[in-house]
């Protein structure tokens, strides 16, 4: 009985070094990808570009987001934004987006016909229609980026076995705990997985707060119609287009997105319906994420630990290595402020996320809005009807 028991114990401190093992490749990885050398030699491939802005409600800085995307520095591009209705609380902001920049090509969408379950990729798909460049820039409402974003993305595009540029994202949080630990969660430990990813096997989906892609590639998947019932919209993207053998670039070009305030049921169903978006994208992957969780391990090998200072180890090697795979990825790396000030909030993340993962499991309904779904084969399946909108000739201002 007590041999079982040793055998017991030293398996769980075998395997509770499987995410320390973790910790140290991740940080490797992000020092091999952000200490590479910017490659420059595409920088004046500036073709015409339509940016699809798919947009729905207000974000606590949209008027700051929608504009920063009028201050580029590229010479030849429209902007296009699209909302579900009149009534869209976005409409008076992009108005003056459009009176205050006139010597930009900005035109505003309303409604989009209905293709499935996901409003945003129904829009898309209209906005990819009206589209005047043959490079599509897609990026959310609550998305930020820098003068030179456009040149940096659209560059890579030069060749034309790229299928997909997509980008990392950056945290401007709202001064409440919810906001904070998701763009906590997101820089110190969802871009790790990414760059090891793109380590070992290369990147085969987008991250949805910046893809730049072609009407070509995009034909090539049969348009945005095929995804329109899709939860995981911008993962499907990119994953359908690097099975149609387009290579998918992870940029270094990092854009912002928003953390707002959430209510405790609101993070909650927000957590919860990422997680299983990950779990039903990549179950196999998904599974796997338990041996990339520290905190339940350490604790689990300190409780089972044959002496004190054992315990002591695996906590402090916890510790150490979780905040170095952190620091490397997401403020050295990815320059994540919301990250360098909140850096002390990873472990009560990890915590959090633990409790997240196996609620993740219960089922496979997730909540969106006002309207709850049931995923089936990665597929949303609407639990009460929704409002239809009716597609309106576009709003613009014509360049000068």
């Amino acid at each position: 009985m007590m041999a079982d028991s040793a055998m017991w114990r030293d398996a769980v401190l075998l395997l509770a070094l499987t995410p320390l093992v973790y910790y140290v490749l991740a940080t490797l990885a992000a020092l091999r990808f952000f200490g590479r050398g910017r490659a420059r030699q595409s920088a004046n491939y500036t073709p015409p570009v339509s940016v699809l802005k798919p947009v729905r409600g207000l974000d606590f800085q949209s008027y700051e987001n929608f504009a920063s995307f009028c201050r580029q520095e590229y010479p030849d591009y429209e902007i296009l934004f699209a909302v579900n209705d009149d009534a869209d609380p976005a409409v008076p902001v992009i108005r003056r987006i459009i009176a205050e920049f006139p010597e930009r090509e900005i035109r505003l969408l309303v409604g989009a016909e209905h293709f499935g379950a996901n409003s945003k990729v129904n829009k898309l798909a209209r906005l990819a229609r009206e589209a005047q460049g043959e490079l599509l820039v897609l990026s959310d409402g609550d998305v930020r980026v820098g003068p030179r974003y456009l040149r940096e993305v659209v560059a890579p595009l030069a060749d034309r076995r790229t299928g997909a540029v997509t980008s990392f994202y950056r945290g401007i949080a709202e001064r409440n705990l919810g906001a904070e630990i998701e763009a906590v969660s997101a820089s110190s430990d969802f871009f790790a997985g990414v760059l090891m990813a793109e380590w070992v096997e290369g990147i085969t989906f987008a991250l949805g707060a910046s893809i730049a892609t072609t009407k070509e590639w995009l034909g090539k998947i049969g348009g945005f119609e095929v995804i329109a019932d899709a939860l995981a919209d911008d993962y499907e993207l990119g994953h359908r287009i690097a099975k149609a053998r387009g290579q998918v670039v992870l940029s270094r070009e990092v854009v912002w997105t928003m953390y707002p305030a959430h209510t405790l049921r609101s993070f909650w169903d927000h957590q919860v319906r990422w997680a299983r978006t990950v779990r039903m994208c990549r179950p196999l992957s998904y599974v796997g994420l338990l041996f990339t969780q520290g905190l339940p391990w350490a604790l689990l090998a300190a409780i089972v630990a044959p002496v004190k200072w054992v315990a002591g180890v695996y906590l402090l090697a916890y510790l150490i290595l979780r905040f170095a795979m952190a620091f490397t990825v997401g403020i050295w790396g990815v320059g994540d402020q919301v990250l360098r000030r909140k850096i002390w909030l990873v472990p009560l993340r990890d915590a959090v996320q633990f409790v997240i993962w196996l609620a993740s499991f219960g089922s496979n309904r997730v909540r969106w809005g006002n309207v709850e779904y049931v995923i089936r084969q990665g597929r949303m399946v609407p639990q009460a009807g929704g409002q239809r909108a009716v597609a309106k000739p576009a709003e613009h201002a014509p360049r000068s």
